[in-house]
């Protein structure tokens, strides 16, 4: 059954009843002596399989950009074994500040596919350089180093290299087959649903993604989702998804009004901030034994605690009730 929302950019069809595609960007706890936990990392990662999301590694979520390669290299073959085959997404990054460098992004492309991973391209500021053809371009050869990848339109509230192309530029990369989906982080509405009326024209199995958590019912319009929220309680999205295709409008709405309560709330400025917060609330859940993040990543204050207690204890009687 589907409605229709009118107004800018375009009528939005609300699909209900429709099987949501959910993937969480999976947060790289770190030890009281600032050292990556990969206890913890293996532990959240099993439970976001566990909870039926597909997990991503080497994202802003697990201070992907932040990492020294051999570190990235690490998390892939730890996410490799703790997988078993099963689906996941990875980070690629190039590192360096110069002009843009396709090798670097086909041995990323390479690399995560060969650990099984589905790649999917994060900005560079050489990438962002380029004019919207070469842009399409550097996808093109993107594609043509793996079977499938995804494209990643991210704001530059999340990377200084972000880039939220034109919606030419979206159109484009629809018809590059080898792009098997975009995951779109402008926190804008509009522009997503800008998109999501061009993928159901031109192509309707191609996975629009979006990275808004701060407007967590996309999910009705057609996006499926790569959220960094999701790493707070990945159990709590696959009861929400599943109320959705279950049609059990009432679990779906409460459990969602909780959930974006929560990414109204991390997500406040500065944004990489949230990534204290998931740690804190992970932390509350005991599922990690330390709250503290990467070095260079920005920290909340201590009176975020209580505010993500209460959000937990609400949010846990929603499950359970």
């Amino acid at each position: 059954m589907t409605t229709t929302v009118t107004g800018s950019p375009a009528p939005v069809p609300v699909r209900c009843g429709r099987r949501i595609t959910g993937m969480a960007a999976v947060l790289l706890p770190f030890t009281p002596a600032g050292e990556p936990d990969r206890p913890g990392f293996d532990a959240h990662l099993g439970r976001t399989l566990d909870a039926g999301l597909v997990p991503a590694v080497n994202m802003d979520t697990g201070f992907g950009p932040m990492l020294d390669p051999a570190l990235r290299r690490e998390l892939l073959v730890r996410t490799q074994g703790v997988t078993g085959g099963r689906r996941f997404v990875a980070g690629v990054h190039v590192d360096h500040q110069g002009p843009f460098d396709l090798d670097a992004y086909r041995r990323g492309l390479t690399e995560a596919a060969a650990a099984g991973g589905l790649p999917i391209t994060f900005p560079s500021p050489g990438l962002a350089a380029l004019d919207d053809d070469a842009y399409v371009e550097a996808h093109r050869a993107f594609a043509a180093e793996v079977d499938a990848l995804l494209a990643f339109e991210l704001g530059p509230e999340f990377h200084p290299a972000g880039r939220i192309p034109s919606i030419e530029v979206f159109t484009a990369l629809l018809e590059v087959p080898g792009i098997v989906g975009c995951k779109h982080s402008s926190l804008r509405r509009d522009l997503e649903w800008q998109r999501l009326v061009v993928r159901d024209a031109r192509r309707p199995d191609f996975l629009l993604l979006t990275g808004n958590d701060r407007a967590l019912d996309m999910v009705i319009y057609g996006s499926d989702y790569l959220l960094g929220l999701a790493t707070f309680a990945p159990d709590a999205f696959a009861a929400r998804d599943s109320a959705w295709a279950d049609g059990d409008l009432v679990r779906f709405w409460v459990l969602n009004d909780l959930l974006a309560y929560l990414g109204q709330f991390a997500f406040r400025a500065p944004v990489p901030g949230y990534r204290h917060d998931a740690a804190m609330f992970l932390r509350l859940r005991g599922q990690l034994a330390c709250d503290r993040t990467h070095p260079s990543s920005p920290s909340r204050p201590e009176a975020d605690r209580e505010v993500l207690a209460e959000i937990l204890t609400r949010l846990e009687a929603a499950l359970t009730g």
